[in-house]
């Protein structure tokens, strides 16, 4: 899990230097990420703010991808995002009829 693992040198290489971005974007990124889970699992949050992390979840994974498409080229771990992205999406799809059912009774 990247929020346990972004301290390590391997992580700073691989993660973030190798794609051309400064060091401390990790840091930035792994805490808006701490924050969007706990928005996503929290049932208490406001549904406009779970909205947003859906949302901030979507770019990063589509960053992510084209990020690595553009410095290692088309490989798997090029598409692995997007993939992780569909788990997302499904999770919205989910969230979204068990509100509406909520709504109906």
């Amino acid at each position: 899990m990247p929020v346990l693992t972004f301290h390590s040198e391997l992580a700073k290489h691989e993660g973030f230097l190798h794609l051309g971005y400064p060091w401390y974007f990790g840091n930035t990124l792994i805490v808006f990420k701490a924050f969007g889970v706990l928005a996503l699992i929290i049932p208490k949050i406001p549904g406009r703010i779970k909205e947003w992390a859906y949302a901030g979840f979507a770019f990063d994974f589509i960053f992510a991808c084209i990020s690595h498409c553009m410095v290692d080229g088309l490989f798997f771990k090029s598409f692995f995002p997007l993939m992780v992205m569909a788990i997302l999406v499904v999770s919205y799809i989910f969230h979204h009829k068990i509100n509406s059912s909520k709504i109906n009774n």
